[in-house]
């Protein structure tokens, strides 16, 4: 494969890059860089500006705000959004809910959500795991019963991503108790300021509050928000989590992690020198760089092949890039704790944390990062997909 950029990708690349520098606030890129927590209005103000160019989902059709890009042209996008370290458009509405409606929704839904979702008016959140249901997502018990124009629903769903800012939530339910696992199972549209609606924090194990249970109490949803058909949702499910997946490699944000690791050696005392006069530790380095090459090829032949494939129908190669880019992203994060050392320990919270240096935000960090090669699939049940699908196992 020859990998060399055309000279109008080349200045696309250039293009892109001096946005994301001079128009994305230095101060939330910092954020971003150094692992601290963003604000809602972090977020809000990072994508809107994004949206405002046409670029907070190019990958969308062109007529819900998308470009037409190639995929190569996608490709450069997301490598230099995460090398600027500028935060990804809200994942949630752009990557998962939003490719859903676009390619399965009515003219109706399309209309009233996507473009409230590019430019963040709603904040969505996923409603897929369960107590029980996580990796073999298909066990969810969550039921959505029929009742004239609406949907009952009761249930429980868990490690919900920012449901704390949430409007809506984007569930996997129950329709058909019945049916087969996965046959039975429908994708709803859910507002969270419903009556029955209950959000409860979940601390992790880096001390923030990130992730959330949802219980549902006899909610009433209209029977106009179901995505597609009932007892479909298993399909359409697969087809975010193969976008989910692909996105979790995230060549960019471990190339800027990589690149700060290299900078901060140089500046980290150790001995007679500094971190980077430790040969150990800059062996450690290449390997990660030299995997992330393997890695950024193996990315480029799965996203050059989405032009030729149906966009609907998921690339089991994503779950290559999911379990290795998630291992990266962890490496990375290892090495970033050794050069901060004693001052990545926990310490207690500081009435001034933008004072804290980006040594305290480092072990948070690295423990944040071990959720990455366990959610949207395990790499375990990852394997399996490759045992199955790409090997024939």
């Amino acid at each position: 494969m020859d990998l060399r950029f055309t000279p109008e990708e080349s200045a696309f690349r250039q293009e892109v890059r001096a946005f994301f520098r001079s128009e994305i606030p230095e101060e939330i890129r910092r954020k971003v860089s150094e692992g601290r927590s963003l604000a809602r209005e972090d977020y809000v103000t990072s994508q809107r500006i994004l949206n405002a160019r046409g670029w907070a989902v190019p990958h969308w059709p062109k007529e819900w705000g998308g470009q037409d890009w190639d995929p190569i042209r996608r490709y450069i996008f997301m490598e230099e959004l995460m090398q600027a370290a500028v935060p990804l458009p809200l994942q949630f509405n752009c990557f998962m809910v939003g490719p859903v409606i676009a390619a399965f929704g009515n003219d109706e839904q399309k209309k009233r959500f996507l473009p409230r979702i590019a430019n963040l008016d709603d904040w969505w959140c996923q409603g897929f795991s369960e107590p029980g249901a996580g990796s073999d997502l298909a066990s969810l018990k969550t039921r959505a019963v029929r009742d004239g124009d609406h949907y009952i629903v009761d249930g429980q769903k868990t490690w919900t991503t920012l449901g704390q800012y949430a409007d809506w939530i984007f569930c996997l339910v129950r329709t058909d108790p019945s049916a087969k696992k996965q046959a039975g199972i429908s994708f709803l549209l859910i507002d969270m300021k419903s009556p029955g609606i209950a959000v409860r924090p979940i601390i992790t194990i880096d001390g923030r509050h990130e992730v959330n249970e949802v219980f549902f109490d006899s909610v009433r949803v209209p029977a106009e928000n179901l995505v597609g058909e009932e007892n479909k949702g298993w399909d359409y499910a697969k087809f975010l989590l193969a976008n989910e997946r692909t996105g979790i490699a995230r060549i960019g944000l471990t190339k800027e992690r990589v690149a700060r690791v290299k900078r901060l050696a140089r500046e980290t005392p150790a001995g007679a020198g500094t971190m980077w006069d430790d040969a150990d530790f800059r062996a450690r380095i290449a390997t990660i760089e030299i995997e992330l090459k393997a890695l950024e090829i193996t990315q480029m032949r799965v996203v050059a092949a989405q032009s030729r494939r149906d966009a609907s129908k998921p690339d089991p190669a994503s779950s290559i890039l999911k379990i290795k880019g998630s291992e990266l992203q962890q490496a990375a994060t290892e090495l970033l704790v050794e050069l901060a050392g004693p001052l990545s320990l926990p310490a207690p919270v500081a009435n001034d944390v933008d004072a804290l240096g980006w040594e305290a935000f480092a072990a948070p960090t690295y423990l944040n990062t071990r959720k990455v090669s366990i959610y949207g699939g395990s790499n375990e049940i990852q394997r399996n997909v490759i045992a199955k699908a790409i090997l024939g196992l």
